[in-house]
C-alpha cells in the first residue's frame, strides 16, 4: 500500500471512530511502528489530524466540521460515482441548484457535457468549475464563508422566490433514516431549507460513510428528499431502512 491510501485509510478509520490509539493502527494496518509514526507526522503536518497521548483524532474547526480543502480528496472515488448518477438525472435545458460541498464540485466538473443549463449556487469553486462552460451561471450573494467557500444569509441580496429551479442538489455531514438529514453549520442549514423549499425535485447527496451519522443542525427529514444518490458501498439494510423512511436511494 502507498503512503498516500495509507494514511487516506487513517483519516477515513478517524472520521469514524474520532480519536484511535497508534497501537490499535499499528495493528489495523499491519505495518510497522515507525512507519506510522511518519505517516503520522505527515498528517499532522498537512494539519489533518492531532496527536494526543497514546493516539491520535482527526483535525475539526470548533464547529466539528472539516474545512472544505481538506475534504476535497476523501472518498473522492465515491463522490465521482455519486457524481456521475446525478449527472444522468440533469438535463439539457433545466434550472439546478448546486449546493455547497466537494460532491456537488464533481457534480460541476462534468456539467461541460450538458447544454443550454442555469446554474444556480451558493458554492464559489462550482462557480469557478462553471464559468468556462457557457452555461447560465447565478449565485446567491450573501455573507461569505470561509471554510466552506460558500455564501450564506443572502436575504436581502436576493430575491430567491423567483426562481424556478427543476432539480435541486444538497449536501450533508449526517444521513439517518431515523433522526433525519444533518450538518454542522446552522447557516448553511437555512440556506439549504430555503432552497429545498423552491426546487421541483430535491436531491441529496452524500458519500456512504455518512450514512447513520447525526451532527449538529437538522436540515429536514429522510423523506423530505426526493432522491438519495449515493455510492455503490451502501449497506444493504441502510439502503433497506432509508427507504422505509420515504428517501429512495439511486
Amino acid at each position: 500500500m502507498l503512503p498516500t491510501e495509507r494514511r487516506a485509510e487513517i483519516i477515513q478509520k478517524l472520521e469514524k471512530n474520532n480519536f484511535l490509539e497508534l497501537k490499535t493502527l499499528h495493528k489495523e494496518l499491519n505495518i510497522s511502528m515507525e512507519t506510522l509514526r511518519r505517516d503520522v507526522q505527515q498528517l499532522v503536518k498537512d494539519d489533518l489530524v492531532l496527536k494526543e497521548y497514546g493516539g491520535i483524532r482527526i483535525n475539526k474547526e470548533q464547529n466539528g466540521e472539516s474545512a472544505i480543502e481538506r475534504r476535497l480528496d476523501r472518498q473522492l472515488d465515491k463522490k465521482k460515482s455519486i457524481a456521475q448518477k446525478a449527472l444522468k438525472e440533469i438535463q439539457d435545458g433545466d434550472c439546478i441548484y448546486l449546493d455547497s460541498g466537494s460532491t456537488t464540485l464533481q457534480i460541476a466538473k462534468g456539467l461541460d457535457s450538458k447544454n443550454n443549463l442555469t446554474i444556480v449556487t451558493n458554492s464559489i469553486p462550482v462557480l469557478i468549475q462553471c464559468m468556462e462552460y457557457g452555461h447560465s451561471l447565478i449565485s446567491i450573494g450573501g455573507k461569505i464563508r470561509a471554510s466552506e467557500q460558500s455564501l450564506t444569509q443572502f436575504d436581502f441580496l436576493f430575491n430567491f422566490e423567483r426562481l424556478n429551479i427543476n432539480k435541486g442538489f444538497f449536501c450533508c455531514s449526517g444521513v439517518s433514516a431515523q433522526n433525519g438529514i444533518t450538518d454542522y453549520s446552522l447557516e448553511e442549514v437555512e440556506t439549504r431549507i430555503r432552497l429545498m423549499n423552491i426546487s421541483q425535485q430535491c436531491y441529496l447527496t452524500a458519500d456512504s460513510s455518512k450514512i447513520n451519522k447525526v451532527v449538529t443542525a437538522k436540515i429536514s427529514d429522510a423523506k423530505d428528499f426526493n432522491w438519495f444518490i449515493t455510492d455503490d458501498a451502501i449497506d444493504h439494510k441502510d439502503k433497506q431502512a432509508l427507504e422505509t423512511a420515504g428517501l429512495k436511494v439511486l
